[in-house]
């Protein structure tokens, strides 16, 4: 019997026994090797966030193929994959105009896991790696073309993927650009490894937490605190709260963008100064995981980490148990983690 991490109730999950059934055609089985908590799950964890319950938590996540259905062909039994939470379907309006990152329909294995009281058990973001194994769309698997401990690779799966994609991809920060980030949390961080990557001339880091600056600058961060107001080609609003909208917007030169890029509350707003937006052209962004394309992108994000260009490892703070992720929520709530890695 395979075991998860089931959200029963809104706040309410824990580890349960799970059944599996075979994959069916475009469907593949994975035995899950290693997976990031992510504060994404503590959201649903706490609002739903628009998943029918009981979920199956965890969504950025690295394993090994243990079976395929009908028609995968680009993995086989025994290939080692990253898990693309936001694969897109190849099908949809955006798909067929060659804009595969805005896809809004990812494709998803339905009725395949289920509770041990026989209820049909969905996975956070289509993915569901907070276990021992999961039954997974075929598309959502991506081999990369090197070899990563499972632990770092199953960060290019969200955190790494939406923020060095953020910079790269989003915004398309340019050499030389000068740059903030608010929020230096996991997503944070890369998003600095990201414009560290790009070349930004300046890379501001804002945090409330001491030591999540002291990670920033060993990230790539060139100044940590407030920078000097409309003066920046871009900022990166990680929090994604109306009063970081406005930091954010408040810091901006001429021309300059917000990369909006954290998950809002249920029911929270922002204003904005129409007259200081046409005024100084403000552009507004709002990044969905980066835009990242997971086949396309997590290749490339490995060979960065590859070369010593993108570090994974220092972002591994600590490994835990499947039965450890109620502390896992607790110590990145308390900042006392970049990333604790579940290896089940």
């Amino acid at each position: 019997m395979d075991r998860g991490v089931v959200l029963s109730d809104l706040d309410r999950y824990a580890v349960e026994e799970i059944d599996l059934d075979e994959p069916g055609a475009g469907e593949a089985r994975v035995r899950i090797a290693a997976t990031g908590v992510c504060h994404s799950d503590l959201h649903v964890v706490r609002t739903g966030h628009n998943h029918p319950l009981p979920v199956l938590l965890g969504h950025e996540g690295a394993g090994v193929v243990e079976e395929v259905g009908e028609g995968v062909e680009h993995v086989s039994p025994g290939d080692e994959v990253v898990i693309g939470w936001r694969s897109p379907c190849g099908e949809c309006r955006w798909c067929l105009r060659g804009a595969e990152h805005l896809c809004r329909t990812p494709p998803m294995a339905v009725g395949r896991m289920h509770t041990g009281d026989g209820k049909d058990l969905i996975g956070v973001f289509r993915a569901g790696t907070f276990a021992t194994r999961s039954v997974l769309h075929g598309a959502s698997l991506v081999r990369l073309p090197v070899d990563l401990p499972a632990e770092q690779a199953c960060l290019i799966g969200c955190a790494v993927a939406t923020g060095v994609c953020s910079v790269l991809k989003t915004a398309e920060v340019w050499e030389g650009a000068g740059v903030a980030v608010i929020g230096c949390g996991a997503v944070g961080l890369s998003v600095i490894q990201g414009a560290r990557i790009a070349g930004a001339a300046e890379i501001h880091a804002l945090d409330l937490d001491e030591r999540k600056l002291e990670a920033a600058r060993r990230f790539g961060a060139t100044h940590t605190g407030d920078a000097e107001a409309r003066r920046l080609d871009f900022v990166f609003d990680v929090v994604g709260r109306p009063e970081t909208v406005a930091q954010g917007l408040s810091m901006l030169g001429h021309a300059g963008t917000l990369v909006y890029i954290g998950l809002p509350q249920p029911g929270s707003e922002a204003t904005v100064s129409l007259e200081s937006a046409f005024d100084r052209r403000v552009r507004i962004l709002v990044s969905h995981g980066g835009d990242h394309v997971p086949a396309e992108d997590f290749p490339h994000l490995a060979e960065l980490a590859v070369d010593g260009r993108l570090d994974l490892a220092g972002m591994v703070t600590k490994r835990i148990g499947l039965d450890d992720v109620e502390q896992a929520f607790a110590d990145m709530e308390a900042g006392e983690v970049i990333r604790s890695v579940v290896l089940p």
